[in-house]
């Protein structure tokens, strides 16, 4: 065995150990300057919308445990709904769709720390009322009864 080969273990476990070191410093190092990124609030509140069978689409603000902090709530689409703003639990907005159209619906809660949350975004499809379909099928019949009567005449 050579004598020059006893010292190498040693030094090596040596420059481990600092380099652990040195690693786990710059970690909690990171931590407690805020490297390491800050985590954004998600808050708890809820919207809803439905659709009656005439086409109007109700927007309601349910709240939630977090409502204490919401400043306002903004319906942005669609564009139509009254009042664009709901504040308080139960508030309702209605917005008037089109018959047979799917409307993209977007509701975002402003908080009193400046930030914002979409809490409601869904697509409604407004079904075909049956009384526009009558009136359709009426307008048909009146349409084929005057071309009738211009036949005739």
């Amino acid at each position: 065995m050579r004598m020059d080969e006893k010292g190498v273990s040693p030094v090596i476990g040596v420059i481990l150990m600092v380099a652990i070191t040195v690693i786990l410093a710059a970690v909690i190092a990171s931590f407690v300057f805020g490297l390491g990124g800050t985590v954004k609030r998600m808050y708890n509140v809820a919207a809803t919308a439905s659709v009656s069978p005439d086409g109007i689409i109700t927007i309601t603000y349910h709240g939630g445990p977090d409502h204490q902090f919401v400043q306002n709530v903004n319906i942005t689409s669609p564009e139509n709904c009254k009042p664009p703003t709901l504040s308080n639990v139960g508030d309702t907005a209605t917005c008037t769709a089109a018959s047979g159209t799917t409307n993209h619906v977007v509701v975002v809660a402003m908080f009193k720390d400046g930030t914002q949350q979409v809490i409601l975004e869904t697509d409604i499809f407004v079904p075909t009322t049956p009384s526009a379909n009558n009136a359709s099928a009426n307008n048909a019949s009146a349409n084929n009864a005057s071309a009738n009567n211009a036949i005739l005449n």
